[in-house]
């Protein structure tokens, strides 16, 4: 009589060069998205338009995200999922070099559309792409290193371009990242693992993703995300003329402002990681209020340079950590089989917040003034995060 003793597989290695090459692709990506925050004072007077205009550059970005992300996503939903990831690189890289040679500002939208078609695809697979790659126990640890790529742009490459823009002109800004979107393209190919995909089960069936029973819990994210985001994007769109004429800091200081900004958003992204994510429903709390009380420093003490950059750092920190957490929060409220439908939700949310925000924060421009954006995002995170913590205690009553 012989005993049989299972067989015990060694878990599979953590996939650090898939997930690192994965946040570069992110990093190249919010960096085309954001880039003109950091150049619009230069923008607007080489295209003879007003500030709030420029501003708008990235409303249409993100509206086009909004409209198309889910009918293309629903297009592509059978191409794999690296090599999708390849082909918005190269239509962003297009997009991007399609900008820095637009002779006007109707040139520049259009060229903006094509980079946020390609961008909301592009988010539709990247933010379900770390769930495929590890067990649902590594999820926090998985997302802070993929979303790290946008705190980088945030580190690097937005106040990088903002100096190339400012030493070199902002077409030669964009060129460059165009170049480097390329480059991105052709590490992906190579070093990012494929992975599988649900497209032809539920994800290929709206009906099927409505009755799975994990789908509300993922609108109620997607919600929270939403208006979040529009809070920041009012007053984030706008930043660098706050700095110059309401902070009085001289122009030559918004790329170094942005780059501890950045620096300041890292900390948050590890604090996320290692800390937050153990907690997901308070560490997105502790995100949100964070960032809620950085603002309100910037908008009480602007003029006074240790407590207003003070309040900077502290709204770059916590806003650091809070896309980690509303990631890790949708993949660990969707299921397996809708994962890669939450991520075009949550892509939609987003930017419908990113969009919305700068819109928002255009027609408030000359309505409340610029020194006034600050308190928007304040009353709108407190919305957010009531929303927050209200279902988390529901939930906890229903079980």
């Amino acid at each position: 009589m012989t005993s049989s003793i299972p067989t015990v597989h060694p878990a599979p290695p953590f996939p650090w060069l898939g997930l690192i090459t994965l946040a570069t692709a992110v990093f190249l990506s919010v960096t085309i998205e954001m880039l003109p925050t950091g150049l619009l004072p230069d923008m607007s007077r080489e295209l003879g338009v007003g500030e709030p205009l420029i501003g708008l550059l990235v409303t249409v970005f993100a509206a086009t995200v909004v409209v198309l992300t889910v009918p293309l996503a629903a297009l592509t939903r059978k191409v794999g999922r690296r090599r999708l990831i390849v082909i918005t690189l190269v239509v962003l890289a297009i997009s991007c070099v399609l900008t820095a040679a637009a002779q006007n500002y109707p040139m520049v939208v259009a060229t903006r559309i094509l980079g946020g078609a390609a961008h909301g695809v592009f988010w539709s697979v990247v933010g379900a792409y770390a769930g495929h790659l590890v067990p649902k126990e590594q999820l926090a640890r998985a997302v802070s290193i993929s979303v790290a790529g946008g705190s980088a742009a945030f580190v690097l490459g937005v106040p990088l371009g903002t100096a190339l823009g400012q030493a070199l002109g902002w077409r030669f800004a964009f060129a460059a990242v165009g170049v480097l979107t390329l480059v991105g393209a052709v590490l992906v190919w190579r070093f990012l693992p494929a992975v599988r995909h649900h497209a032809g089960e539920a994800d290929a069936a709206p009906v099927r993703v409505r009755k799975d029973p994990t789908f509300v819990p993922v609108i109620v994210v997607c919600l929270i995300t939403a208006t979040a985001m529009i809070g920041m994007y009012s007053f984030y769109t706008y930043v660098a003329p706050y700095l110059t004429d309401v902070m009085g800091l001289p122009a030559g200081a918004i790329s170094p402002m942005l780059l501890a900004y950045g620096i300041a958003g890292a900390v948050g992204l590890v604090l996320a990681g290692a800390v937050l994510g153990r907690r997901p429903t308070v560490g997105l709390v502790v995100a949100m209020v964070g960032t809620a009380l950085g603002a309100a420093g910037l908008a009480l003490f602007p003029q006074v340079p240790v407590v207003g950059i003070a309040s900077f750092m502290l709204f770059g920190t916590a806003f650091g950590a809070l896309p980690t957490m509303l990631n890790t929060r949708l993949l660990h409220s969707a299921s397996a089989k809708i994962r890669d439908a939450a991520a075009s939700f949550y892509t939609t949310a987003f930017n419908t917040g990113i969009g919305g925000g700068a819109l928002l924060g255009a027609a408030l421009y000359g309505v409340i003034g610029l020194p006034a954006l600050p308190w928007v995002l304040v009353a709108l995170f407190a919305c957010a995060t009531i929303a927050l913590v209200w279902t988390a205690l529901v939930n906890r009553v229903r079980r």
